[in-house]
């Protein structure tokens, strides 16, 4: 089987980031973004996706988080629909169901080629960690979704601490991830679609 890996540069005004994954890997993960709540997050997605993750960017960080936060999503996107390819012979849809103590939350993730989202996560405050905003979430995905071209749904269930309503959507993401790319013995190469095209 190819090696499904990506490396992926993203360089505005404002930003300026470089990410790589390999599909196929163990969850190791870097970091170096300015962004340390949104660093724990994304070492969720590779550890709970076996997705290796390096991502490195410098940005207007001295303005606010959005722009980085909102482009880390854009670049990752970039990098999955790059090393995914032509998605023939995965599993195309993903789900997961994680709980964190309290909280509970889903994510359904479909390969597409459609760009969507639905999230649907009631925080129960608007900042956690150092101050960092939580509506910026929406940003990161919504900017993975127009990029990595895919339908995703993100609800959490239940949840009355921030962190773990956070926590527990980026664990499921990363595991929806997983299940998706997989790729299925049984596809025998087959595109997962009877249109035969994603």
């Amino acid at each position: 089987m190819a090696e499904r890996k990506a490396s992926v540069e993203r360089d505005t005004l404002e930003t300026q980031i470089k990410a790589s994954i390999n599909l196929d890997g163990t969850g190791k993960a870097r970091f170096d973004i300015g962004v340390p709540f949104l660093e724990h997050m994304l070492d969720q997605i590779a550890r709970h996706g076996l997705i290796d993750l390096d991502i490195v960017g410098k940005g207007d960080l001295h303005i606010d988080d959005h722009h980085m936060v909102e482009d880390v999503g854009i670049t990752l996107g970039q990098a999955f629909a790059k090393a995914v390819g032509d998605k023939k012979g995965i599993r195309r849809y993903g789900h997961a169901y994680v709980p964190l103590d309290e909280a509970l939350s889903r994510v359904v993730i479909d390969f597409s080629g459609r760009p969507g989202l639905q999230m649907h996560v009631p925080y129960t405050r608007a900042n956690v960690g150092r101050g960092f905003d939580v509506d910026l979430f929406q940003e990161f995905f919504q900017g993975f979704v127009n990029h990595a071209l895919v339908s995703l749904h993100i609800d959490n269930l239940r949840g009355t601490n921030t962190h773990h309503q956070i926590e527990t959507v980026f664990k499921a993401f990363g595991r929806a991830l997983r299940m998706a790319v997989e790729v299925d013995e049984r596809m025998g190469g087959q595109m997962p679609s009877t249109k035969g095209v994603l």
